[in-house]
């Protein structure tokens, strides 16, 4: 299989050829969207919109990721102000859903409170679930790319969550 970079709807997205990859990303951000919003509406938020710009710093770290296959977040000063949530796994094992779900499976962990005390085991274990509901963010964009074995979801929002003193729903 091949890697092949994609840009669709304004969508950056590696996809390993032959596949549904069109049909995908046509797709990707109203899952995305749809995934995040239902989140943010059980935690009693606004809903998030899709935001080219982050979608597509997304895509570009996302390859970064893909083709070093290294597994950390990006250095902060390279996106001022925006968040990240990144998810790794086996390739085509997992639709987007399971992957934005777990992140928000951490929701088993957080109490309300003043962010960092918003946790049982310590804010890192809930740190993508409260970017994922952060009050103030307004809007994100995610991007897949994969390897013939691993998968790479990476998720920027704006603004950013996860902020000291910051009151989490």
């Amino acid at each position: 299989m091949a890697i092949r970079l994609s840009r669709l709807a304004g969508l950056a997205l590696i996809v390993a050829v032959p596949s549904t990859a069109q049909s995908f990303a046509s797709q990707f951000p109203a899952r995305v969207l749809a995934a995040h919003n239902a989140e943010r509406a059980r935690a009693g938020v606004p809903p998030l919109g899709w935001d080219n710009g982050l979608g597509n710093a997304a895509a570009a770290y996302a390859q970064r990721l893909a083709i070093t296959g290294r597994f950390d977040h990006s250095d902060q000063n390279s996106r001022a102000g925006t968040g990240e949530n990144l998810w790794m796994g086996t390739h085509g094992a997992f639709p987007v859903e399971a992957m934005i779900g777990s992140w928000a499976s951490e929701k088993r962990w957080f109490k309300p409170g003043i962010f960092p005390n918003v946790s049982r085991r310590g804010w890192q274990a809930v740190g993508h679930y409260t970017q994922m509901i952060w009050p103030t963010t307004q809007r994100v964009g995610c991007a897949l790319a994969s390897t013939p074995t691993t998968d790479y979801l990476v998720c920027r929002y704006a603004a950013a969550g996860n902020v000291m003193g910051g009151r989490v729903p």
